[in-house]
């Protein structure tokens, strides 16, 4: 959902990649409430972390708590930033209150989002278009 929010937040400033420590795919729900406030990540993928980890970045950042105690170094990041959220995932739960569960997630990482990007500024710090991922 933060690559989501982060392209359309972010638009030509910043190029995400995103990737999890056991990558299981995009959460059909997740794409379900972020369709909800206009947001498409239907064309997202789930992919490994170490695929990304000899990358440039001016930033990394970990989501939930797992990310951050099993997350490999990224040596070429510029900053590493944690925010951990909730997971969602609670398959457990009666389907309108897991739906409710999903909103809940995605508006606090809309709003994380939002934030990080205006505190970045409108120049990333004055980074080159080619240095312009998160």
């Amino acid at each position: 959902m933060a690559h989501g929010w982060f392209n359309y937040l972010g638009g030509t400033r910043v190029q995400i990649d995103s990737a999890g420590i056991e990558p299981k795919g995009v959460h059909p729900l997740a794409m379900t409430v972020m369709s909800e406030v206009g947001i498409d990540i239907s064309g997202h993928t789930s992919d490994p972390v170490d695929k990304y980890v000899k990358n440039e970045y001016d930033l990394v950042l970990t989501v939930c708590d797992t990310a951050k105690e099993a997350c490999p170094v990224f040596p070429h990041a510029r900053r590493t930033i944690h925010r951990a959220f909730e997971d969602p995932d609670y398959p457990d739960m009666p389907a309108e209150e897991f739906a409710n569960v999903f909103r809940r997630i995605r508006d606090e990482i809309g709003e994380f989002c939002s934030v990080l990007l205006s505190e970045l500024g409108p120049d990333l710090h004055g980074l080159s278009n080619d240095e312009r991922q998160i």
